[in-house]
C-alpha cells in the first residue's frame, strides 16, 4: 500500500519512505531519513537528519527527533538515533543525536515514551522499555530491556538501569540499579525485587526467591559490596541470573545504589 503524505508536510524528496508510512499536517521529514513500513507520524513532527525508524511505530504530535545534541563536546560531526520497530512515542517526546562520529542513541523495539519524555545524546534503551510522562535520560544512560520508569524520573548521565527493573516516579537516580529490582526515592534506593515485573515476565516463585537470596548475600552478608560480588562470582558459575547480576555491578561506572534495609527479605516490601 503506498503511503500518505499530508498537503502542509514537508518530506524532503532525499528522505527515504517505505511503503505504508503516514505523515501528517506540518510535519518536517529532513534528507537523510528513513521511516519503515506502516509507521504513522502525526502533527507537527520534526525529524531531522540522520534518522532511522523501525516498521509499524507511531510518532504523536510534536516529537522533535534527531536534533543535535545538548553537549558542549559536539562539533556538527555525523551521528545518528535509531528508533526500532513498534515503537510508540507520544507528544512532546525529544531524542537527541549522539555526540561522537559515527555514534547513536538507540531506541529498541517495543519502546513506549509517554508524552514529554527527553531522551538524551548517546543513551541506549532497550527492548520493551516503557518510559512514563516527562521523564529525563541524561547523556549515556543505558536502560536494558523491559525496565519501567515512572513518571518524572530523572536519570543522571552514564547511569544504568538492569533488565526488569521498576523505577518509582519522581525518583532522582544518580547510581546504577541492578537488573530485577524495585527503586525509589530521591535519591534512589532499593526497596526489594520487581515482584510484580518479574511475574509479568514468567518467572516464577522458584526464581523469585533465587533472585532475592542473591541480593541478600550480596547487600547483607555483613562484607563490603566488592567483596561480596566477588564471592558470588565464585559460587555462582553456570547460573544465568548470577552471571547478569554480577555482570552489571562489573560495567557499573556510577556505582550501585543501596539497600539499606534488610526488612525488605523478611516479606513486609516484595
Amino acid at each position: 500500500m503506498k503511503g500518505t503524505i499530508h498537503p502542509t508536510a514537508i518530506v524532503s524528496s532525499k528522505a527515504e519512505l517505505d511503503e505504508g508510512v503516514a505523515i501528517g499536517p506540518y510535519s518536517i521529514i529532513e534528507d537523510e531519513v528513513f521511516i519503515g513500513k506502516n509507521t504513522v507520524i502525526g502533527a507537527y513532527v520534526r525529524i531531522f537528519n540522520f534518522v532511522q525508524i523501525g516498521q509499524d511505530c507511531r510518532i504523536y504530535e510534536n516529537a522533535v527527533i534527531g536534533g543535535e545534541p545538548q553537549d558542549h563536546s559536539f562539533r556538527g560531526e555525523r551521528t545518528k538515533v535509531v528508533v526500532g520497530d513498534r515503537a510508540i512515542i507520544r507528544e512532546g517526546v525529544t531524542i537527541h543525536r549522539a555526540t561522537g562520529e559515527g555514534q547513536s542513541t538507540v531506541i529498541g523495539d517495543d519502546v513506549f515514551l509517554m508524552e514529554g519524555v527527553h531522551v538524551g545524546h548517546n543513551v541506549r534503551i532497550g527492548n520493551h522499555v516503557i518510559v512514563a510522562n516527562k521523564s529525563g535520560l541524561a547523556g549515556y544512560c543505558e536502560v536494558e530491556d523491559y525496565a519501567n520508569l515512572g513518571g518524572m524520573v530523572g536519570i543522571h548521565q552514564f547511569v544504568k538501569i538492569g533488565r526488569l527493573c521498576m523505577v518509582g516516579g519522581l525518583s532522582k537516580v544518580v547510581k546504577d540499579i541492578p537488573p530485577f529490582v524495585l527503586a525509589d526515592g530521591r535519591p534512589a534506593r532499593i526497596y526489594g525485587i520487581n515482584k510484580v515485573g518479574l511475574q509479568r515476565a514468567g518467572f516464577d516463585s522458584t526464581l523469585r526467591e533465587h533472585i532475592k537470596r542473591i541480593y541478600r548475600q550480596l547487600y547483607h552478608n555483613g562484607l563490603p559490596l566488592r567483596q561480596a560480588v566477588e564471592m558470588m562470582r565464585r559460587q555462582g558459575l553456570g547460573d544465568p541470573i548470577i552471571t547478569e547480576i554480577v555482570s552489571f555491578f562489573d560495567r557499573s561506572r556510577r556505582g550501585l545504589v543501596p539497600w539499606p534495609s534488610a526488612r525488605v527479605f523478611m516479606g513486609d516490601v516484595e
